[in-house]
């Protein structure tokens, strides 16, 4: 099979497609026939070496799949042969074939083709877990996104929507947050121009986001939690700006408001109940029409300089993915 093999930590021109051997399911393992894959913030970590969880090289990065499983390990008992499903392996989705665990696969919903459902997972399952388990949404709240066209960012404005949310996504410019509106965000703030705490106190009457969705960090990461109301809850999703903010302590202190970290895929493994909760909370409202998921760049797999490029200069709107 053909492989994007990582052979040492550093930027994306730095992959190779290599000729691998097709990898065999081990016990409660999948064996899956990778159609489309999805390319997320993460991965440029990963293969930089600079992710939470450092995998040496050479390792074939990819953290979500949406394929055909071919093969199953011996006590797998959901799945069989010629299923479609969406998975979410630690590493090795950029192949034509990769292994993920039972628990850590999902049925493919109906309707869904290959490509859009490889940037379901990880966009959508974060998201959910941070605005269900994390922030405890209310309907009616102010929702403050920001990187408002990324992945997560989109996925956030969704879900809020549906959450009964009221949505204000903040972006870089205003091509972003124009998608934004299309995903249905109520108001928008192009952080670039505007002060981001004045102008949210500005569309609250002074009371500020009950919910702050950051995926960004970096120096907007302080005015975000100047933004927040009392009792205000900044959600820490990642750092897209490559910065690791510092926050002062006291901002919290003045509105008792909370700090929550997210890593879904650590909960998710902690938590196999709430995740599958998680899950048919997602397929309800996929049912219901309510969430519509949007995958805006889909690059063939030769291609995936371009598509890691999409990412790292930060002109993805929605989610990025490679087909095979």
């Amino acid at each position: 099979m053909r492989a994007l093999v990582c052979n040492e930590y550093g930027p994306p021109e730095a992959l190779a497609i290599e000729e691998r051997p097709l990898p065999e399911p081990g016990p409660g393992q999948l064996a899956i026939e990778v159609r489309a894959a999805g390319v997320n913030f993460p991965d440029l970590l990963m293969i930089a070496g600079k992710y939470q969880v450092k995998t040496p090289p050479p390792f074939v990065p990819g953290a979500e799949a949406a394929g055909v499983v071919t093969a199953v390990g011996e006590g797998v008992s959901r799945y069989k042969p010629g299923d479609r499903v969406i998975a979410m392996p630690l590493d090795g989705a950029f192949a034509e074939a990769c292994i993920a665990e039972e628990h850590s696969t999902v049925p493919m919903p109906d309707g869904f083709d290959f490509v859009t459902a490889a940037g379901f997972a990880i966009t959508y399952f974060t998201t959910a877990h941070a605005l269900v388990q994390s922030a405890e949404l209310q309907p009616g709240e102010t929702l403050l996104v920001l990187g408002a066209a990324g992945g997560v960012g989109s996925a956030a404005i969704d879900l809020g929507k549906a959450m009964g949310a009221r949505v204000i996504a903040a972006a870089s410019s205003d091509t972003k947050l124009a998608f934004a509106r299309e995903l249905g965000a109520d108001d928008t703030i192009n952080y670039t121009t505007d002060k981001l705490n004045d102008a949210v106190k500005a569309l609250t009457d002074g009371n500020g986001a009950d919910v702050v969705y950051d995926p960004v960090g970096g120096e907007l990461a302080q005015a975000a939690l100047r933004a927040t109301a009392w009792h205000g809850r900044y959600l820490v999703i990642g750092f897209a700006s490559g910065e690791i903010p510092a926050l002062p302590a006291n901002l919290a202190l003045l509105k008792e408001a909370s700090i929550v970290g997210v890593w879904w895929g650590t909960w998710a493994a902690r938590d196999p109940a709430g995740q599958l909760d998680n899950m048919r909370f997602l397929a309800g409202l996929l049912a219901e029409g309510k969430i519509r998921p949007r995958v805006t760049e889909s690059y063939a797999f030769d291609d995936f300089e371009a598509a890691f490029a999409a990412i790292s200069d930060r002109r993805a709107q929605g989610k990025v993915v490679l087909s095979f």
